[in-house]
């Protein structure tokens, strides 16, 4: 059996992705440090250090302090060696971020979509974020867009989206015919599932499913750590359960067809808000307006869906999100945990979902960055 020549080159390899994520992880290091905490000695680990400055990927980001002589340099990854573009596309609007390879988001802008063509929208949301950032467009390594709709984890194209016709199979070539082909489209919700467990209420849980409600009702489900979407990408449209009690649809391209959508969709919860005499204009404003009869009443019919996810997958925890889920925040979550634990015989924990600001984008930019890591740090000799 022959030996693999490039023995030496792939352990420099190891020990630099090992160090760069450790930079990552704990900030600015000295080379002592950044050497006991990978097991290297303080030769090897200067010799990396200097490795990755030539490449570009760290810099000497300030001093520490010590005893006698002089203050040892601070090494941390270098935040312009690589960006990366997350976007939220929406009916009305697209959002678009641009993160440094740190994970820092330098820039966030919303804009109208110009016309109904995907790729033109998209372009035109990555350039006015690039220019806000005044970042060159070839400067970013990846770009993920999350859209609302079922996305085929085999192919990378939409299968079928209700609120976004436009987008469908062959939306993907064209987009990395334009911006290259490191453009990634994902489910929204399972965005959010991804942010959750980088920044939000499940960090550090690698079993749990993220619930939105909102406009349409959906999962993200986590299981070992890694995404669950299902062979064609359908996992999580809960807005098809069937409810008992309501109609099961005759066409599921039809809006707000599906059971479970009838009894927590917009139309259903104004209703439910009439009937309390609840104020507000839209949803999310009479869920935060509500009183203790209306959000019981609302916690209930969320605890369907939510014990139907438990029976089959047990996942312990699930997070609240969407417009309705953020608005009632702890308030709701904990009146749905006490509805499930009724009729659920393994009751999961239900929390308000904990990451600041869009949440989508935010899951976008996760994303973007994983593959943007694999590239970079992955090919540092």
């Amino acid at each position: 059996m022959s030996r693999s020549p490039g023995t030496p080159r792939l352990l420099r390899r190891l020990n630099d992705r090992s160090a760069l994520e450790l930079l990552l992880a704990e900030g600015p290091l000295t080379r002592a440090e950044l050497g006991e905490r990978t097991g290297l000695s303080k030769v090897t680990a200067g010799q990396l250090l200097a490795r990755l400055e030539d490449r570009g990927l760290v810099e000497v980001a300030g001093e520490r302090a010590g005893g006698r002589g002089p203050n040892a340099a601070l090494y941390g990854v270098r935040p312009s060696s690589a960006y990366v573009a997350g976007l939220e596309v929406l009916p009305e609007s697209v959002t678009a971020g641009v993160a440094d390879i740190t994970g820092h988001t330098v820039v966030e802008v919303t804009v109208n979509p110009s016309d109904g063509d995907p790729v033109r929208t998209v372009q035109a949301g990555v350039e006015r974020a690039c220019a806000a950032a005044d970042v060159s467009l070839s400067r970013l390594r990846a770009f993920v867009i999350g859209t609302r709709g079922m996305v085929d984890p085999r192919t990378g194209d939409v299968r079928f989206s209700l609120d976004l016709p436009a987008w469908h199979v062959g939306v993907l070539a064209g987009l990395r015919r334009t911006l290259g082909a490191s453009v990634t489209i994902e489910n929204d919700v399972n965005l959010v599932a991804l942010a959750e467990h980088r920044y939000g209420a499940a960090v550090g849980v690698d079993d749990f499913v993220v619930m939105w409600a909102g406009v349409g009702q959906g999962l993200g489900v986590m299981l070992g750590g890694r995404l669950h979407r299902g062979l064609t990408g359908g996992a999580g449209e809960i807005g098809w359960l069937p409810v008992p009690g309501e109609p099961l649809p005759s066409e599921v391209r039809q809006p707000n067809s599906g059971s479970f959508q009838r009894l927590v969709g917009t139309a259903a919860l104004r209703g439910l808000a009439g009937a309390y005499g609840v104020p507000g204009a839209e949803v999310p404003d009479q869920v935060r307006n509500g009183g203790d009869g209306y959000l019981d009443e609302l916690a209930a019919r969320l605890a369907v869906g939510v014990a139907a996810v438990a029976v089959v997958l047990d996942p312990g925890l699930i997070v609240l999100s969407g417009d309705i889920g953020r608005a009632g925040g702890d308030r709701l979550a904990s009146r749905v945990q006490d509805a499930v634990a009724r009729i659920c015989p393994a009751p999961p924990r239900v929390v308000a979902g904990g990451v600041p600001g869009n949440a989508v984008l935010r899951g976008a930019l996760v994303a973007a960055l994983e593959q943007a890591r694999e590239q970079v740090f992955s090919d540092t000799v």
